[in-house]
């Protein structure tokens, strides 16, 4: 990731699916900046064998979403709502990153993106042993790091609760997003064990994203999901007891551009999972500071946790970190840090940040100009 000294402003280009959100949010940013239309290299393209980047370019990777056809080639599958599958669709996404990075250094380009930063940030085992070693407050594990407890399946997940005296916790597929597959776990009473989750389960066993959060009553069928979701990957980690905003669970997108935290959203919901996607609301940041302060907390050292969680991955531009205000609003955990943790349209900066005015993408694009600026003159000096 060393830069290229250049004259004039970045040529810039961007690993995406054409036409999607998110990089329509990204050329919009760009144009906004008064920069040449940023060059797109289709994910299909990486995926064939065809990544080409060009001398001095500076090469951002975004997410894969949003596009059938890479989806089946990542998953296998043709069905994008099926949950099995994020094995062998993290294995082909990190080659394929990792072709990008070899492709962009064979051309003299430059990555916004660095490819084994990606691959822990899409291993949550291995992102939460990163941020555990990093000092940040994350929720206890049992599966963090390299070296954390295998789940072959239902039964592992129960003796791991038992063992660590963990009666509520998140059961989470180690390579999933947008809480796909993610079980909210409890010990109901002697013997009893319930979820919530988003999961489908059809006839035949197998396992689809829904829209709808729901409730899992019978061990059996919390073990059934279990079971099926494990040969891809399992991360445990124990449910902590959330702050609240009007009644519901509180929690915060934190967006996180060139180590300042610079956007932040409020999502609140009835229940444990607060995507927005999956019937969350947006809540209101400044009772959030307000709550904070009542507290004698510091909404200054929240910040200053995204931004260290941040910075256990320095060879990335920008990260969206889920910050977790617990119970009574004055200690924060990280529960996950994301790759593509930016898609918070007409979201604009918070104040001092820097980015007031701007949204996430036109942000990163000015971090962008401010480092080019900056190795211009350390090379003219």
């Amino acid at each position: 990731m060393s830069p290229s000294a250049s004259s004039g402003p970045p040529r810039l280009a961007v690993v995406g699916n054409p036409g999607s959100r998110r990089v329509t949010l990204f050329q919009e940013a760009v144009a906004a900046a008064g920069l040449p239309e940023a060059r797109t290299v289709p994910w299909l393209d990486v995926l064939r064998g065809g990544a080409c980047f060009l001398p001095g370019e500076t090469v951002r990777v975004e997410s894969p979403g949003e596009d059938a056809e890479v989806d089946r080639l990542l998953r296998g599958a043709d069905d994008p709502t099926r949950v099995e599958g994020s094995a062998l669709w993290y294995a082909r996404f990190t080659a394929a990153v990792r072709e990008v990075a070899r492709a962009a250094a064979d051309a003299g380009a430059r990555l916004l993106d660095g490819p084994a930063d990606i691959a822990v940030l899409f291993d949550k085992r291995l992102c939460h042993g990163v941020l555990e070693t990093a000092g940040v407050p994350v929720p206890a594990s049992p599966t963090s790091g390299p070296a954390g407890a295998p789940v072959r399946g239902w039964d592992d997940v129960r003796d791991l609760m038992a063992a660590h005296r963990m009666p509520r916790v998140f059961v989470k597929p180690a390579h999933g997003s947008s809480a796909s597959g993610v079980l909210a776990v409890e010990t109901a009473g002697p013997d009893r064990i319930r979820a919530t989750t988003s999961v489908e389960r059809d006839p035949a066993g197998r396992l689809y994203n829904s829209l709808r959060v729901r409730r899992c009553t019978t061990e059996r069928e919390v073990a059934a999901i279990v079971d099926a979701l494990a040969p891809d990957g399992l991360h445990v980690e124990r449910w902590l007891p959330k702050a609240t905003q009007g009644g519901r669970a509180a929690d915060l997108r934190v967006v996180v551009v060139g180590g300042r935290a610079t956007h932040a959203v409020v999502r609140t919901s009835s229940s444990p999972m607060t995507n927005l996607h999956l019937g969350g609301a947006r809540g209101d940041l400044a009772g959030v500071r307000a709550a904070v302060e009542a507290a004698s907390g510091s909404w200054d050292e929240a910040l200053a946790v995204c931004e260290r969680a941040a910075a256990a991955f320095p060879d990335t531009l920008c990260v969206g970190v889920d910050l977790l205000p617990l119970a009574g609003w004055r200690r924060f955990a990280v529960g996950e840090v994301n790759a593509f943790g930016d898609l918070l349209p007409r979201l604009t900066g918070l104040p001092g940040s820097g980015a007031e005015g701007l949204d996430t993408y036109a942000a990163q694009v000015a971090a962008v100009l401010d480092r080019t600026r900056n190795d211009r003159v350390s090379t003219t000096s």
